[in-house]
This record gives C-alpha cells, structure tokens and sequence, in this order.
C-alpha cells in the first residue's frame, strides 16, 4: 500500500510536520503538502490523490470548503477525505456528513490513530 498516494494540507507548519510525522512512522512516504488550502486544491485539480489529510480550520478557504470543491469535480469527487480537527463540533460533524467526509480525527493523535483513521478509509495498510 506504499503506493497510496496522499495530500496533506495545513496551513500550520508544525501541525503539517506533526502528519508528516505520524504518516512516515507507518510506512506512508508518498505525500505532498501544501499550506494554502486553494493551492492544494489547484493541485489535486491536476494530479488526483488517493486521499487527502486536511486541517479544518484555515484561512481563506476550511478544510470543508476544500472537501466541497474536491466533491463537486467528477474527477476528484470519490477521493478519500479526512478531516483533522482540535475541535469536531456537532456543526462540523453534520457539514462534513453533508458533503461525505470518509473519516475525522481529532488533535492530537498518535501514529496509531492515524493508521487506524486511514486504515478505516482505504482498508489495512501493508506493514
């Protein structure tokens, strides 16, 4: 599953580093990642990902705002899409529902919550 193809997008470096972290601790190497949000989308836009980690809250453009557009495009609208968040408000959970999130995880979390959070999206990862 090295081959699973990932966007990270946050626009905070150490949050971006905290996912980078935990991705490479269990075996996913193969990810971009970008600050701005409407950059990450121009650049999904061209080369679809497989799945796409992004912060919730961001300026000029929420993580729902960017899973929103990636719905809306036929040739991005069945990537896998997990939210990260410090703070899922009921709000949050039902707009992400609304617009067929795959899956959130709540900061912080562990390499193994993150493994798990994507395994629930893609299926097991190879060890």
């Amino acid at each position: 599953m090295r081959a699973l193809k990932l966007f990270v997008v946050d626009d905070m470096a150490t949050s971006r580093g905290l996912i980078t972290q935990a991705l490479d601790e269990i075996g996913l190497a193969n990810y971009e990642t970008e600050a701005d949000p409407r950059v990450a989308l121009q650049a999904i836009l061209r080369n679809p990902v497989h799945l796409v980690l992004s912060d919730f809250n961001m300026p000029g453009m929420s993580g729902l705002q960017l899973l929103e557009q990636l719905r809306r495009t036929p040739a991005t609208k069945n990537i896998g899409f997990i939210l990260i968040t410090g703070r899922p408000s009921p709000e949050i959970v039902a707009e992400a529902q609304r617009l067929k999130l795959n899956n959130l995880i709540k900061k912080p979390f562990t390499a193994d919550a993150m493994r798990k959070c994507i395994e629930a999206v893609t299926g097991p990862l190879a060890a």
